[in-house]
């Protein structure tokens, strides 16, 4: 797979363009923030109610309604949450493309399930840097930055590839490396990562550890230790070196345990249940699912979240992180 490099991008492209940025969460500050610093022209789009408006004007940005920041810019780079970019593009950007503008995301969701049907006159790009929105501004500042995807949907100009990895280069991608990738790619290789493994397989394996250690009878505070709190250090291994480094980090004990044991946990049902989750997002199962909910007004998934907050191991694992003073709050 080609990666691109600073030498690969030319950033005078993205300066001859008026940027909006919509949304002011963890990714939209980073983007307005590296672009705005880059030398590209930059706005922020926020609707009236938006929390973030004292923020972003604090960081001096320039705001904008969301509407008028559209109607002013050549690329529009989406960054509010997926559930309310549909909404959002019919009320505020679908009357502002014009032929020759520039249409842009961070994560493929909306385009992929056709939620968003850009006219075909215009461009359809993806830069999705592969960390926190923090984490993009903090090694942009060093003179650093993190890895960036970028894909290509509809190239109506015919430079579509050239200005999303200009984007990157001011985003500060192609200073770590920047990948190509497919809007469907990204997509389902996202939602499954996010579900089967990050935010869903993982947590899952945290709360039946715990539950299985308090249920033999085990103190929950040492149930969090042994099954949450020490989570960090082995992930920060994986993280820095790969599995090799974390099992030449850890105890020959530990290592032994966790290549013998660890498929009784990970075992063939578990592999059958992700082919099922991934099955359901390239189908567009779990992306209708998704919709039909926020339709809804979203109370299986508010109920389900409100369960996770109140469970023992979040109770358990508040007051032993008050002990913690090096965490920061």
């Amino acid at each position: 797979m080609k990666v691109y490099y600073e030498q690969d991008a030319d950033l005078a492209v993205i300066k001859n363009k008026k940027v909006a940025v919509i949304g002011y969460g963890s990714q939209g500050h980073a983007h307005a923030l590296n672009l705005s610093e880059s030398g590209v022209q930059v706005v922020v789009g926020l609707h009236a109610e938006s929390e973030h408006h004292e923020v972003a004007k604090k960081d001096g940005v320039k705001v904008l309604p969301t509407f008028e920041a559209c109607a002013w810019a050549d690329l529009i780079m989406i960054l509010v949450p997926d559930q309310v970019q549909a909404q959002m593009y019919e009320k505020d950007v679908r009357p502002n493309l014009k032929a020759g503008k520039v249409l842009a995301f961070a994560h493929g969701f909306n385009i992929h399930y056709h939620q968003i049907q850009p006219p075909a006159d215009v461009d359809v790009i993806m830069i999705a840097p592969k960390s926190p929105g923090h984490l993009v501004r903090r090694m942009y500042r060093e003179g650093r930055g993190v890895p960036n995807l970028i894909a290509i949907q509809q190239d109506a100009s015919g430079k579509a590839r050239e200005i999303a990895l200009a984007y990157s280069k001011a985003l500060g991608g192609t200073r770590a490396g920047v990948l190509e990738t497919t809007f469907k790619e990204e997509t389902e290789t996202d939602l499954f990562g996010e579900q089967a493994v990050l935010c869903g397989g993982v947590t899952e394996l945290i709360r039946a550890g715990f539950q299985t250690l308090v249920d033999a009878g085990y103190a929950p505070e040492i149930a969090y230790f042994e099954c949450l709190h020490e989570m960090k250090l082995i992930v920060d291994l994986i993280y820095e070196g790969g599995l090799s480094r974390m099992y030449y980090s850890v105890s020959d004990t530990a290592e032994f345990g966790g290549l013998t044991r660890g498929p009784m946990v990970i075992g063939e049902e578990s592999r059958k249940a992700m082919k099922k989750m991934l099955q359901d997002i390239q189908d567009g199962s779990f992306a209708t699912e998704w919709i039909l909910e926020n339709r809804a007004g979203a109370p299986r998934f508010q109920a389900l979240r409100s369960q996770m907050q109140n469970s023992q191991i979040e109770t358990v694992g508040a007051a032993l992180r008050g002990m913690m003073a090096w965490i920061k709050k």
